[in-house]
């Protein structure tokens, strides 16, 4: 199996998989540090929850920031440079953090890093769509998954080797991760961005950034981004929400929540190629579809069962649902954009990803406060049925638009 598999990767495009392997280390340094930046902060700066709460809400905000320029001046100056500048700068705001010692200068950073840690992302998805065509893309996207899955079973167990040395380790270690990801990108992989051929004289900056208003003005793209909203405030429960409903309803230790979550990754670095091929030749909007009904299934369990392992059992099925989702999801949202407006497109479907980790947590932490918890699993699987309609009527509203291996066509 496993030489089936690297023949099948051998196929896609060297920079491709230079750029694979390019993403692992950045995810990787990544990996040392956010499992411990909430016990980082709490122990440094001797404050609660709430401060640690507002730190990641400053630091969401300014990604979902970050992440909207980057998009723009990926399609302005190119997917190379735009990647490069975001690595570079992330290096550099991660070191400081290691050595600021009062937390109001931390969140001045936090909000600074959340800018430069999301301002490539967009040029990295666009790269993607730039380098494979068609089908090829959820595949491609498939394939980043799985490294970064495997960054994240590997970073956390070096980090907390380095934790008990000294926290700084950890963030020289991203720095220092994110600058060799800088270098391979500048040394090993071309510029991707399309070559337009117009006579009309090129944008300025602010007519990129304005190009926004074509995004805005995408109905079929704003529906999609609003189907995935609702369908990203059910997943992301996943990280917030069920182990504090594990632990204070049913008991469940972070060992075993841990355990969980190694099942999750698991399942995703070894099935989620394979998932991939074979959902391939199926409608993409119908797979959001599908991924929501398991969604919906996995996480309305909760609502009644009270075992443990029942609770691996709905893991998986989510799990399931998760390795259709966020491949396919990302391989539709560039097959929406015109070439020229990759960059923006990708970040503008960032949102369907920041409003959920903003505002998810909060809600169902005001839902399990004030009402029976089982009502958060009864309402993810409300939700889900809700946006698995959405994804049904976009179904059908974008079958002319996707053609031939879901390029772009105008309406």
């Amino acid at each position: 199996m496993l030489n089936k598999l690297r023949s099948q990767y051998d196929k896609f495009p060297r920079p491709f998989r230079i750029l694979v392997a390019a993403t692992f280390i950045d995810r990787l340094g990544g990996g040392l540090i956010f499992p411990f930046l909430s016990l980082y902060v709490a122990q440094k700066f001797d404050v609660g929850m709430t401060e640690v709460g507002l730190l990641f809400g400053i630091w969401s905000i300014s990604s979902l920031i970050g992440s909207m320029i980057g998009g723009a001046l990926a399609d302005k100056f190119g997917r190379k440079v735009i990647l490069i500048f975001g690595l570079l700068f992330s290096a550099g705001t991660s070191l400081f953090m290691g050595f600021v010692e009062e937390m109001r200068v931390f969140y001045i950073l936090a909000a600074i890093a959340g800018i430069f840690s999301d301002i490539g992302h967009p040029a990295q998805q666009a790269m993607v769509a730039d380098l494979l065509e068609g089908k090829k893309r959820a595949e491609g996207f498939s394939i980043l998954r799985v490294a970064a899955n495997l960054a994240i079973t590997f970073g956390p167990m070096i980090g907390g080797l380095l934790s008990g040395i000294s926290y700084l380790l950890l963030f020289i270690g991203d720095a220092v991760a994110s600058s060799i990801t800088a270098l391979i990108v500048f040394s090993k992989i071309p510029e991707t961005k399309p070559v337009i051929d117009t006579k009309d004289k090129p944008e300025s900056i602010i007519e990129t950034i304005g190009g926004y208003r074509v995004v805005i003005k995408d109905k079929l793209f704003v529906a999609f981004i609003f189907s995935s909203i609702l369908m990203l405030t059910v997943y992301t429960q996943m990280y917030s929400t069920l182990s504090v409903f594990l632990f204070r309803v049913h008991g469940v230790s972070a060992r075993e929540f841990g355990l969980m979550m190694s099942v999750n990754a698991a399942m995703v670095v070894l099935f989620q190629f394979w998932v991939t091929r074979r959902i391939k030749q199926y409608p993409p909007m119908l797979m959001m579809v599908m991924a929501n009904i398991l969604y919906g299934i996995g996480f309305g369990l909760f609502a009644v069962i009270d075992m443990v392992y029942l609770f691996f059992a709905a893991m998986a099925i989510i799990t399931i649902g998760e390795m259709i989702h966020i491949p396919v999801s990302q391989a539709l949202a560039t097959s929406f954009a015109p070439e020229h407006m990759r960059g923006r497109y990708m970040a503008a479907f960032g949102i369907s990803w920041a409003v959920p980790n903003i505002a998810a947590p909060l809600l169902a932490g005001l839902v399990m406060d004030n009402f029976t918890p089982y009502w958060v699993w009864i309402l993810a699987g409300l939700i889900s049925i809700a946006s698995a309609s959405a994804f049904t009527f976009l179904y059908f509203k974008t079958r002319k638009r996707f053609q031939a291996g879901m390029t772009f066509q105008p309406d």
